[in-house]
């Protein structure tokens, strides 16, 4: 009986585990948190604020009138607004994920503001990275 209690409890905090891991992957912003982020920066009518694809996502009209998409990093909060310009190439993602430690780098494409690709990671999982389209730099990965 009290192997039963043991295993019951372990099992909860599992669970407990689990679910924590799954809000941390919001990191600290909250949808309130994000939507006011926006707002600070000029964006008005802020709406349809969720978190996908290890990033915080919204739509805003911009301090000019434009209708416009967003995706926030969660850790820093840095805009990235779907009509971004970046200054890197392909093959300068490319060579960014190599460092970084990715391999099999495929399907790299510069879309809606930010640079996305597939690979795998140093741990061996498929993922789907996004990419800092001045930096080059990893800003979400997602198990694809």
């Amino acid at each position: 009986m009290m192997h039963r209690h043991v295993r019951s409890g372990l099992l909860a905090m599992a669970i407990t585990f689990a679910a924590a891991g799954a809000a941390q992957a919001q990191d600290t912003m909250t949808a309130p948190q994000v939507r006011a982020q926006l707002e600070a920066q000029g964006f008005t009518n802020v709406h349809d604020v969720k978190f996908d694809g290890g990033m915080w996502e919204a739509d805003a009209t911009s301090a000019d009138g434009k209708r416009t998409e967003l995706r926030l990093d969660p850790r820093t909060g840095t805009v990235y607004p779907d009509t971004a310009v970046s200054q890197l190439s392909e093959a300068d993602i490319r060579a960014k994920l190599s460092t970084a430690g990715y391999s099999n780098v495929h399907d790299v494409k510069f879309d809606d503001g930010l640079w996305k690709a597939d690979a795998k990671a140093s741990n061996g999982r498929n993922v789907e990275v996004r990419l800092d389209p001045m930096s080059g730099d990893v800003i979400a990965e997602k198990r694809d």
